[in-house]
């Protein structure tokens, strides 16, 4: 039997998604409250891995088991009791077997949120990112728009990448603006490592008025960095993703 699991964590204590050798990820939870329910190992498939620190509302991820006992539906309710407190599996369903989290999905949703402030405030520096600037957020939109479509992404793809290829699509990017936040929403049908906190690192960069238009162009025909900015994890959150 085929399951697909939506998932939601808080990275804060994660080396990511996928486990490292000096560090713990989500993954590697997943797998061994999956052995402790059902006795079985099972290799867990996620849609993608996040990066250290960032968290996830809807991450998804499949894995196949032999013996179905339990029922896919009832998956979800049966894990959390066996999961850290700061990971939760909020769906399971059961899937065709030719499904793959990774492989089958379509598309990817991240949103990266700031918060106003001019001091540090401790209820949102878990999640977000302190702004102090006076942002020129229409010109953030402007620049945004360079970036939808398919680019090679390579300038934006930090070092530590297995990545076959650098280029990607972008569907969509969101600006939402009020008094006390900026949120950044970017879908597309991929992304690299590190890569979204790069392009809001650079979008951040034009609402300072430090880079523009002609700059962002430049980047993407070239591949030369030009001022870009890699915003922490903690900010980041993998919000959607569609099959």
């Amino acid at each position: 039997m085929k399951v697909k699991l939506t998932i939601s964590y808080d990275g804060t204590n994660y080396c990511g998604w996928q486990s490292q050798p000096n560090g713990n990820g989500v993954q590697k939870e997943i797998e061994k409250a999956i052995e402790k329910l059902t006795g079985e190992k099972v290799a867990v498939t996620g849609s993608g891995r996040t990066d250290a620190g960032v968290h996830a509302q809807g991450q998804v991820a499949s894995f196949s088991i032999e013996k179905a006992t339990i029922p896919a539906e009832k998956y979800f309710k049966a894990l959390n009791t066996l999961l850290p407190e700061d990971i939760r599996v909020i769906k399971s369903q059961k899937v065709n077997e030719d499904f793959c989290a990774i492989k089958s999905a379509k598309q990817k949703t991240y949103e990266y949120t700031f918060y106003k402030s001019q001091v540090e405030l401790p209820l949102k520096e878990k999640y977000q990112t302190k702004l102090s600037e006076n942002l020129n957020v229409e010109r953030i939109k402007e620049c945004a728009k360079l970036f939808v479509g398919e680019h090679d992404f390579k300038c934006f793809c930090a070092s530590g990448s297995s990545a076959k290829t650098t280029v990607r699509t972008i569907y969509e990017i969101k600006i939402k603006n009020s008094k006390t936040q900026l949120k950044i929403l970017v879908s597309g049908n991929g992304f690299l490592y590190k890569m979204v906190r790069s392009l809001v690192g650079t979008l951040i960069a034009c609402g300072e008025e430090k880079i523009g238009e002609k700059e962002i162009a430049e980047m993407l025909k070239t591949g030369k960095k030009h001022g870009i900015r890699t915003m922490p994890a903690k900010g980041l959150c993998l919000i959607k993703v569609k099959y």
